[in-house]
């Protein structure tokens, strides 16, 4: 009998523990710990900077009992999408699932154009590159992944191990450099302002939107829920194994960092990484260090476009998003046009955007409709449905998702107003453009 040749593809769920965890951590790196620090230890005026980074992993695992409970429930490609229907119903649900995807449009290129702007920059430090030629690279890159995810996603698996273990491996030699180099008398005691202060807590607020960019993707793994293997069980231990990984890495960065160059002179610099191995060793280990760097910044968009692919094929193939982004690569089962169009936006934002406020319009336009909504889903659906299997319940409830929702508050509500004004107006351009659609479905033809 000849196979059938008709059937369509599907998602192959190739990806392994050790596989979806290696894509969550390369994810959550890549360049942001480096672009970042200088940024929070300037805000925090020294020793007090660790605090950004403590509550950016306990805004990591609080928000992952979220994500966990939500994905081994859930394990299908599309990530939120996905669970803000599941969550909210029918009626309300298509409206939120609707307003995710269309601010994942603009989110998601951004979030791929600020990372390959970043590995701009620090290549900057080996080779000078006029503001021209940091464009051409940065489009560069994005052109190069592109080519990177365009196979199977086991061929992506083993390649997200080795990117991990590249990660993994430059920040324990950042720290382990730092021993016999501290110097305490370095490190300021104090810090912006008083603890009770508006502008301590203000300060806090916006250094620790530049921590929670550095830990986002713990997540990942729920977007690619239709390519893990036993979801139920390895989304859930992928998020909370990479989430602690990362922690354990930034908190030791900051702290070594932090004792061996003083805090101006960090909060001054373009290159921290790139300046600390120099201090330490000699300007050629300086270069060596930048090019890891720079593979990490590759490492992490190659995560970052896999995952955020599988979005508008979710929602395509469901119907509520154009349907050729529901299309599979008829040899290797990956949405290739999602992955296309996706990246092709990141290539044309690459070259019209700075570096300069990205992170914080990244932040802040997802707060509202992504996190606290998928949190206070996640409430309701406990009240509501008591009797629902979980695959995994998250310890304490509520109190996790509480401490979610207040965290993510915090950092909302410190941000500049421009920030909050710019995801208050992604909010309602995209309820006018949702109830615009229904209305066209509803027209008769």
């Amino acid at each position: 009998m000849q196979p059938n040749t008709t059937e369509k593809p599907e998602l192959e769920r190739g990806l392994s523990l050790v596989q979806a965890t290696a894509i969550n951590m390369i994810d959550m790196v890549g360049i942001g710990p480096f672009v970042t620090l200088p940024l929070i230890v300037a805000a925090m005026q020294g020793s007090l900077s660790m605090l950004a980074w403590i509550l950016g992993a306990l805004l990591a695992y609080m928000d992952g009992f979220v994500w966990a409970e939500m994905g081994a429930k859930w394990p299908e490609a599309g990530g939120s999408y996905v669970f803000l229907q599941k969550l909210f119903g029918d009626k309300w649900g298509r409206l939120m699932a609707f307003l995710f995807i269309w601010q994942t449009t603009i989110q998601a290129p951004l979030v791929v154009a600020s990372g390959a702007i970043g590995f701009s920059q620090y290549l900057h430090y080996l080779v000078p590159l006029t503001d021209v030629e940091k464009k051409m690279v940065s489009g560069g890159l994005v052109l190069l992944l592109t080519v990177l995810l365009y196979r199977n996603i086991r061929n992506i698996g083993r390649l997200s191990v080795v990117f991990g273990i590249i990660t993994g491996g430059t920040i324990l030699w950042l720290i382990l450099s730092g021993f016999g180099h501290y110097n305490a008398s370095i490190v300021p005691n104090g810090g912006t302002g008083n603890w009770a202060s508006i502008p301590f807590f203000i300060a806090l607020g916006q250094s620790s939107q530049k921590a929670v960019y550095s830990y986002l993707g713990y997540y990942n793994v729920c977007h690619l829920g239709g390519e893990i293997k036993n979801p139920s069980k390895n989304i859930p231990r992928a998020i909370f194994i990479s989430i602690t990984g990362i922690a354990i890495l930034y908190l030791g960065m900051q702290f070594t960092v932090l004792h061996v160059l003083p805090w101006n002179q960090i909060a001054a610099s373009d290159f921290i990484v790139s300046l600390y191995f120099e201090h330490i060793y000699n300007h050629t280990v300086a270069q060596v260090a930048t090019v890891l760097v720079l593979c990490i910044a590759i490492a992490s968009l190659f995560s970052v476009i896999l995952g955020y692919s599988r979005v508008p094929y979710s929602a395509a193939k469901n119907g509520d998003f154009f349907p050729a982004f529901a299309k599979l690569h008829p040899k290797h089962h990956f949405p290739h046009v999602s992955l296309l169009a996706l990246c092709g936006l990141a290539f044309v934002f690459s070259l019209l955007f700075k570096m300069k406020d990205v992170i914080t319009a990244i932040i802040v336009m997802r707060i509202l409709i992504q996190f606290i909504s998928q949190a206070v889903g996640v409430i309701g659906w406990h009240i509501r449905k008591r009797a629902d299997d979980r695959p995994f319940k998250m310890p304490l409830f509520p109190i996790p998702a509480i401490i979610s929702i207040i965290i993510w508050l915090f950092i909302f509500l410190s941000s500049e107003l421009r920030f909050i004004g710019f995801a208050l107006g992604i909010i309602a351009t995209g309820i006018i453009l949702y109830f615009v659609k229904e209305q066209l479905v509803k027209r008769p033809v």
